[in-house]
C-alpha cells in the first residue's frame, strides 16, 4: 500500500517492476505536445510495458489484440492512439462524422473511460464527442445526437446499437478507429449479437484495438472476424511470496498479494469480520454471490459492536442507477471504509486508493477471479486480496494455480468473537433483517447450484444448517433444493417456541403496510364463500348388459380370428428357423395328441399335423411373408366358419 510520506520498499519495488524506461515523451512515433502535457499534468511520465507496446503499434496502423493484467494501464493504451489518430486529420470533421468508437460492457467502465479520456479530447479542436450508456432518456439522447453530431462516441454496446439502429444522421464511412475493451466480458454478457451489428456497419479499411485481461474462444472468434492480421500483444508477471520466491507466472498485477483462508461453514461470517476489524482504516472491497447478500449484509455488518463506526456502502447491478452511481462516488471520496459489492464491481472501475479485496464468496466464473481481485494494485501500486473457501473447495487453490493465478495460505483467527447471537438478536427485534436474511440464504444455495466449476464447488455437498448459522438466520427457509435433496441439516440450532408472523419491522411505515396487507388478507379470507362439501356419489345398481349386435359380434369375432392366426403364423415361422420342434409346434397350435391318448391317436394326430403345416406353407408363400397375405387369410378363415 501506497504510504502517505516515503513509500515502503515492497511499493517501491512494485512501481519499479509496473513501469518501464520508456517515456511517453520519447515513444515512436512521436506524441503530440499536447498530448504529452496532459499525461504530464496526470502524473504519467513513464509507461506500463502495456503502453509501450501497444500505443507504437497502432500508431503505424497495426490492429492489436492486447492480452494484459487488469490495472496494467489498458485504458491509456487505446485513449492516446485515438487523439493521436484524429489530430493527423487533413480537416477537422463534419458533426455528424463518426471518427472513433470505444466500446465497453458496463455504464461505469464507459463512464471511467469518458472522465479518464476527457483531458485528451480536449486537446481535439472541432473534435465532439458523447457518451451513450443506459438509464438515461433514450429520446433526450437521440434528439441531442441528432441536433449536435458527434465524432467519439463512448459507450456500453446496446446504447450504441440502438442508437445506430435509430439515427440515419451519423455517418460512420470515414470511421478511423474502433477499441472494443474488457472483450470477453461484452461476450459473457451477452453482447456478441449488438457488436457484431455494429461491427458490420463500419468500414473494413479501420484500425481496431481489441483488449481482455483473458483470452477466450469468444475473443478469439471476435479477433479473427474484426481485425484484420492483429499483432498480439501479450503482458505476463511474475508472482512473488513474501520472501520473494517466484510462485510462477502471475495474470495479476505486480504489486497485488494474493491470499486464500479456509474456513469452517459456521464460522466464516465471524472469520470476515475478525478480518475486517484487523484491517480497520483500510479502504477494503467486499465481494458477495448476489445482490440479496449484499442488501443484507450492508445492513448486519455496520449494526455490529465490532464493526461501528465502519462506513458500509453496498452496491450492486439490481440498484438504479441514480443510488448507483451515488455510492460509487462516496465510497471513492472514502480514506477508509467498506463496499459491500456483487461482480458488477469486478470489472474496469478504477476506484482509488483501494488497499483490499475480500472475495467472501468466490465468483461463479473463474475468470472474473483476477478481475475482482485487480480492484487494488492499480498501476503502479500494491494491494492485498484474500479468498474464503470452505473446506470442501479446498481444490480450488490448485486450479487457480494451473491458471496463472498463485495463492499463498492464510491462517484463521482462534480466537474470534462469534457474532451470530447478535444477528440473531437483530433480526427477533426487526423483521426487516429476518426477511433480508431469508432471501440472501436463498439467494447464495441457488447461486452455487450455477458455479462454472461444479467439480469443486459441489452444491449437493452443502453443510445447509451451518451455513444457516453462518447468515444468523432464525429458520432454514423451505427450498426445493433442501427438501427435495437431503442436504444436511446438521449444526443448525433452533431458537425456542417463536411466532414468527409476530416479529415485526423496526421501521414504523413499513410495519404499517405489513399490517394493512393482513387485514386485507383476512378480509378477502372471511368474505370468500364458504367451499361446499364434496357429495359422496351414491353407488347405483350395475345396469344389465345390453344384447350385442350383429356387427357387433362380428368384430369380436374378426379380432379374436386375426389373433389366433398372428399367433400360429409366428409359431410357423419359429418352426422354420429351428427355434422349435414339430412337436412343439403341433402341441401349441393344438393339433397335437394330449396326455393320456394312445398311439393311434398319436398317429393321427400326426397326420393331421402334417396335412395342417403344408396348408400353413402354402399359405406362407402367397403371402411372401408381407401383412397383405395375412389379410388374405382371415378372409379365408372368416369363409370357412361361415360355412
Amino acid at each position: 500500500m501506497a504510504s502517505s510520506s516515503s513509500p515502503s520498499p515492497a511499493t517501491a519495488a512494485a512501481r519499479k517492476r509496473a513501469l518501464t524506461e520508456q517515456r511517453f515523451s520519447e515513444l515512436t512515433p512521436a506524441l503530440s505536445l499536447e498530448v504529452v502535457e496532459a499525461l504530464d499534468r496526470g502524473g504519467f511520465r513513464r509507461c506500463t510495458p502495456v503502453q509501450a507496446a501497444t500505443i507504437p503499434l497502432l500508431l503505424t496502423h497495426k490492429d492489436v489484440a492486447v492480452d494484459a493484467a487488469t490495472g496494467s494501464g489498458k485504458t491509456l493504451a487505446f485513449v492516446v492512439p485515438v487523439v493521436e489518430m484524429l489530430r493527423r486529420l487533413p480537416s477537422p470533421p463534419k458533426p455528424h462524422q463518426v471518427l472513433a468508437i470505444i466500446i465497453s460492457p458496463t455504464r461505469e467502465l464507459s463512464s471511467q473511460i469518458y472522465n479518464v479520456a476527457q483531458p485528451f479530447f480536449a486537446t481535439l479542436k472541432g473534435v465532439s464527442s458523447i457518451l451513450l450508456v443506459g438509464g438515461l432518456d433514450i429520446k433526450v439522447e437521440l434528439e441531442k445526437v441528432e441536433k449536435e453530431g458527434a465524432n467519439i462516441l463512448v459507450g456500453t454496446p446496446g446504447k450504441l446499437f440502438d442508437i445506430m439502429e435509430r439515427l440515419d444522421t451519423l455517418e460512420y464511412k470515414h470511421l478511423e478507429i474502433l477499441i472494443l475493451d474488457e472483450a470477453d466480458r461484452l461476450l459473457d454478457m451477452g453482447f456478441q449479437k449488438q457488436v457484431t451489428s455494429i461491427i458490420s456497419k463500419l468500414p473494413k479499411l479501420r484500425r481496431t484495438g481489441l483488449f481482455s485481461a483473458t483470452q477466450t474462444e469468444a475473443v478469439e472468434e471476435l479477433a479473427k472476424a474484426g481485425l484484420r492480421n492483429p499483432v498480439r500483444v501479450q503482458v505476463k508477471t511474475e508472482a512473488k511470496d513474501a520472501a520473494q520466491q517466484d510462485l510462477g507466472p502471475s495474470k495479476t498485477p505486480l504489486g497485488l498479494r494474493l491470499e486464500y483462508m479456509i474456513c469452517e461453514p459456521a464460522k466464516k461470517s465471524s472469520q470476515l469480520v475478525d478480518f475486517l476489524v484487523q484491517n480497520t482504516g483500510k479502504k477494503i472491497m467486499v465481494y458477495f454471490a448476489t445482490c440479496a447478500c449484499v442488501d443484507y449484509w450492508s445492513v448486519v455488518l455496520p449494526m455490529l459492536n465490532l464493526l461501528k463506526g465502519s462506513p458500509v456502502i453496498a452496491y450492486h447491478g439490481k440498484m438504479k442507477q441514480g443510488p448507483r452511481e451515488k455510492a460509487l462516488a462516496s465510497f471513492s471520496a472514502l480514506s477508509s471504509g467498506i463496499l459491500v459489492c456483487t461482480d458488477v464491481a469486478a470489472r474496469g472501475l478504477d476506484i482509488p486508493h483501494v488497499d483490499l479485496i475480500v472475495q467472501y464468496d468466490p465468483p461463479q466464473d473463474p475468470n472474473v477471479f483476477v478481475h475482482r481481485a485487480g480492484r487494488t494494485a492499480r498501476y503502479d501500486q500494491e494491494g492485498d486480496a484474500i479468498v474464503f473457501l470452505l473446506p470442501t473447495e479446498d481444490a480450488y487453490v490448485e486450479f487457480l494455480k494451473l491458471r496463472g493465478v498463485p495463492l499463498m495460505e492464510r491462517e484463521c483467527s482462534p480466537d474470534i468473537v462469534d457474532i451470530v447471537p447478535q444477528i440473531r438478536a437483530a433480526a427477533l427485534e426487526d423483521r426487516n433483517i429476518m426477511e433480508k436474511g431469508l432471501r440472501a440464504f436463498v439467494s447464495f444455495v441457488r447461486s452455487y447450484k450455477e458455479h462454472h466449476c461444479s467439480f469443486i464447488f459441489r452444491w449437493k455437498g452443502l453443510e445447509v444448517g451451518k451455513l444457516a448459522m453462518e447468515y444468523g438466520l432464525l429458520q432454514i427457509p423451505s427450498m426445493p433444493e433442501v427438501k427435495h435433496n437431503n442436504l444436511s441439516l446438521k449444526g443448525f440450532f433452533p431458537l425456542g417456541n417463536i411466532d414468527f408472523s409476530q416479529i415485526k419491522f423496526k421501521d414504523k411505515t413499513q410495519e404499517k403496510q405489513r399490517q394493512k396487507a393482513l387485514k386485507r388478507k383476512a378480509e378477502e379470507l372471511a368474505n370468500e364463500p364458504p367451499v361446499p362439501e364434496k357429495r359422496v356419489p351414491r353407488e347405483r345398481p350395475d345396469k344389465p348388459k345390453r344384447k350385442q349386435t350383429g356387427k357387433q359380434r362380428q368384430t369380436i369375432q374378426t379380432k379374436e380370428d386375426m389373433d389366433e392366426l398372428t399367433n400360429e403364423y409366428r409359431l410357423l415361422k419359429k418352426l422354420k428357423r429351428g427355434v422349435i420342434d414339430e412337436d412343439e409346434y403341433e402341441k401349441l397350435t393344438g393339433f397335437g395328441g394330449s396326455d393320456g391318448e394312445g398311439s393311434d391317436g398319436d398317429a393321427a394326430g400326426k397326420g393331421k399335423g402334417k396335412e395342417r403345416r403344408s396348408k400353413e406353407q402354402k399359405k406362407l408363400k402367397q403371402r411372401g411373408g408381407k401383412t397383405g397375405g395375412r389379410r388374405f387369410e382371415v378372409k379365408s378363415k372368416l369363409k370357412s366358419k361361415r360355412r
